[in-house]
């Protein structure tokens, strides 16, 4: 799993000129992915970080000369953290909708 940063252009946020036009809902999802495709491919991620990692540990189990105990380590840990970072954005997401649902309008 790799963690890369992207500068953000106005652009590629999504943001506009004021006076310009919006374009229709559902344009910017289809063309840029939207947050739920990105979502979506980040709990891909660590859902085949996961399984990598228990290919590797059954590999392990059966003395599988291919496959180092470092290396099984490592994958472990990656999907450990990916995972634990998962949990914190469901977490951080869930409050965000309950702050939401709390609001007095």
């Amino acid at each position: 799993m790799e963690l890369r940063l992207n500068t953000v252009t106005p652009s590629a946020a999504g943001l506009r000129p004021a006076g310009t036009a919006r374009p229709a809902a559902g344009v910017d999802a289809a063309a840029g992915g939207g947050f739920s495709s990105a979502l979506s491919g980040a709990l891909r991620e660590v859902s085949n970080a996961q399984n990598e990692s228990s290919r590797l540990q059954k590999e392990v189990q059966m003395e599988n000369p291919q496959v180092s105990l470092e290396q099984t380590m490592v994958a472990i840990q990656k999907a450990q953290v990916g995972f634990q970072a998962t949990l914190h954005v469901r977490n951080r997401l869930v409050q965000a909708y309950t702050d939401i649902m709390n609001m007095q309008v």
